[in-house]
């Protein structure tokens, strides 16, 4: 069995990151990723302005230490609100501020936040130097390459350009446009096509800023090949369904010489931080949700999906229903 972790958490690195993801990416499942991998950025799911300017804030920005490095996705439009926020997120201890601009749901679109900002351009620029003045640590947007009505190449330069100048340095660009009408988030994953082409020539034309990759991504040998032209890839589903695929990034894209974890390994880990969370009042399955997928590929797996995601729920003993999944994966 390996070791605990005991050296001071990795220097933020943008060069791989797990995507932002509402209702996946809460501090359970970065706790969980983070066993996997000490290099990867993690991001909190989105959380809006006034989810934190008005509501339970340390709810929302509870993270353990091990998280890091660990970035916070905000949603919203008024440079004031998002400055003040920022400076909470830097007071709780986080590594980055990211500003969506790339969900495309009616809810937040009706509340002027995510991919419908790509038709305001001065507005993000305004938001990004309110946050950069606001807070020393860094502040950058994760975007579209383009939203339906405001598609080009040109249009898709001028955003950049207006945010760039704002002070932004680093932007995450989702290689899809948005259909705000008539598609679902999740037909908006899938149906525009990717157009890693787009992203590139951007890189080309803005060769002084960071560019991160985001947007249909499944392997590592692919990230390598991305890695080539970006400064840096962010794996949203894949990573989630896949976890496993993480304990393989820090040797690949890192060059470390750690010894990869095991499933096993990765799961003993996850142990003592479940007696916490019951003791805590929590229960067992608002961890296990997010670990499905470590079985993905190998006989077993189903059984431990059942285990944890529907006998879990009647389990009067849930931590022996733990280390039953946990029996499982031994040797994997």
């Amino acid at each position: 069995m390996l070791p605990e972790p005991t050296a001071a958490p990795a220097a933020l690195s943008r060069r791989f990151s797990v995507a932002p993801m509402m209702d996946w990416t809460d501090r359970h499942c970065r706790f969980f990723l983070r066993q996997l991998s000490r290099h990867a950025l993690l991001y909190t799911e989105m959380v809006t302005t006034g989810a934190l300017l008005h509501g339970d804030s340390h709810r929302f920005l509870r993270h353990d230490e091990c998280e890091h490095p660990l970035a916070l996705q905000l949603g919203g439009s008024v440079p004031a609100d998002l400055a003040a926020a920022a400076k909470l997120a830097e007071r709780a201890g986080y590594d980055e501020v990211n500003l969506n601009v790339g969900c495309p749901s009616d809810r937040v679109q009706n509340n002027m936040i995510g991919a419908c900002l790509m038709r305001h351009p001065a507005l993000v620029a305004d938001c990004v130097k309110a946050m950069l003045d606001a807070v020393s640590i860094p502040v950058t947007v994760k975007h579209r390459i383009g939203i339906n009505g405001r598609d080009s190449y040109e249009e898709l330069c001028d955003f950049v350009g207006q945010v760039r100048d704002a002070g932004c340095q680093s932007f995450t660009v989702h290689a899809r446009i948005a259909i705000l009408e008539g598609l679902s988030p999740k037909e908006n994953r899938e149906i525009p096509p990717l157009r890693y082409d787009i992203a590139a020539q951007l890189k080309r034309d803005f060769p002084e800023l960071e560019i991160i990759l985001n947007g249909g991504i499944k392997t590592l040998e692919e990230c390598r090949e991305h890695l080539q032209v970006f400064d840096g890839v962010m794996l949203g589903r894949e990573a989630y369904h896949n976890p496993y695929l993480l304990a393989q990034v820090d040797a690949t894209l890192y060059g470390s010489a750690t010894p990869t974890i095991s499933r096993a390994d990765a799961l003993r880990r996850l142990r003592p931080y479940i007696e916490r969370h019951i003791a805590e009042g929590g229960a067992m399955h608002h961890v296990t949700r997010h670990i499905l997928g470590l079985a993905q590929g190998f006989p077993g797996a189903r059984r431990f999906r059942q285990l944890l995601s529907v006998d879990v729920h009647k389990a009067a003993d849930p931590l022996a229903l733990f280390d039953q999944a946990g029996e499982l994966l031994e040797g994997h």
